[in-house]
């Protein structure tokens, strides 16, 4: 069995991102970061080049098991791994976990997981490897659970940060993790100077992820062990029925946050979160006002608006207006000012 594995998460519904996101065709099957491949497949490309196409999994949902596969064909179908319900990020590392155990009965524990995720532009690929080998060579040496840590550039109120400790090795210790903030506890945080953005992105021996488990959510570690014996068995329904009695919270709340030792990599290349339409205009140049347009569209006395236009027929036409965003589909048009674009997911309610 290989000794590193990696799981790109995508099992994500991209709501921020509507209506090109979709529940059928969600953000992590976009060509949002690049005209020439979706967002998963070139998380895909950015795993395989560190851990080989044969030892890179994609952890999602059933509803999107077969829209994975087909469209990430150089995977083996077995390297699709579909959650049977929705239980958020400790869900999704919970299944993962347990299939893994599953298969490897006797030799599960000193395997190497990277948790990547489908939704961020990173640049350039060959600092990414750099920081993701760094990551798991400590989460192996140091018996820690290892994220990747972002200095931000900005007091963003839409990103988790982590509070830094002192240097250890190519590592630091974290103190704790802190939820989204405001924008004046943001500024504060970028002001004290020893605060990261959370990028999402963890790593860890199985080992340890059972053993911070079993102190930190001993029912959970529970089911997960309960889990894999059932799929070791080949009993798929027992399996599922047990997963669904986990509880629906993110991994930064189930463990990140209670485990004994987290150590936090900072990265060294660019990163940024595709989480909505905003970000668009920090993935794509602007025009001479401040526009970014992708798609057809003209603009007059019009500034730093985002533009997005998913038909060939149609043609977006802006007059005097500042700060929107205005996306076009075959079967929807959203405008709503940028500073807005979080909420774009309530139409999905």
């Amino acid at each position: 069995m290989a000794k590193r594995l990696a799981f790109i998460m995508a099992g994500g519904s991209g709501q921020r991102f509507w209506p090109v996101s979709t529940n059928e065709r969600p953000k992590q099957f976009l060509k949002l970061a690049s005209p020439d491949a979706t967002l998963l497949e070139q998380s895909v490309e950015r795993a395989a080049s560190i851990v080989g196409l044969e030892c890179t999994h994609i952890a999602t949902g059933k509803p999107l098991q077969a829209t994975s596969q087909s469209a990430c064909s150089n995977l083996k179908p077995e390297q699709v791994t579909a959650e049977p319900h929705k239980r958020n990020t400790s869900g999704c590392l919970i299944w993962v976990a347990a299939n893994v155990i599953a298969q490897n009965p006797t030799d599960w524990a000193d395997t190497t997981i990277a948790v990547l995720t489908a939704d961020q532009r990173i640049d350039p690929e060959a600092e990414f490897t750099k920081t993701v080998l760094n990551a798991m060579e400590t989460a192996e040496e140091h018996g820690a659970i290892v994220t990747i840590g972002i200095r931000p550039d900005r007091p963003e109120t839409g990103y988790g940060y982590i509070e830094v400790g002192d240097a250890n090795g190519k590592a630091f210790d974290v103190i704790r993790f802190r939820e989204k903030p405001d924008r004046d506890t943001a500024e504060q945080f970028i002001s004290a100077g020893n605060f990261l953005w959370n990028s999402g992105m963890f790593f860890y021996t199985l080992a340890t992820f059972m053993a911070e488990m079993e102190l930190a959510q001993p029912e959970m570690a529970r089911i997960t062990r309960e889990i894999a014996g059932h799929l070791s068995q080949g009993d798929t329904e027992a399996a599922e029925n047990a997963f669904a009695e986990l509880p629906s919270i993110s991994i930064d709340f189930a463990l990140m946050e209670k485990a004994r030792k987290v150590m936090v990599v900072e990265a060294t290349f660019t990163w940024d979160d595709l989480g909505a339409w905003d970000s668009i205009e920090r993935t794509y140049p602007a025009d001479n006002s401040g526009n970014v347009a992708l798609g057809k569209s003209r603009a007059i006395e019009a500034n730093n608006n985002v533009v997005y236009v998913d038909r060939s027929d149609a043609e977006v036409c802006l007059l005097g207006v500042d700060d929107l965003v205005v996306v076009v589909t075959p079967e929807a048009v959203l405008v709503c000012p940028k500073d807005r674009a979080q909420e774009v997911k309530k139409f999905l309610e």
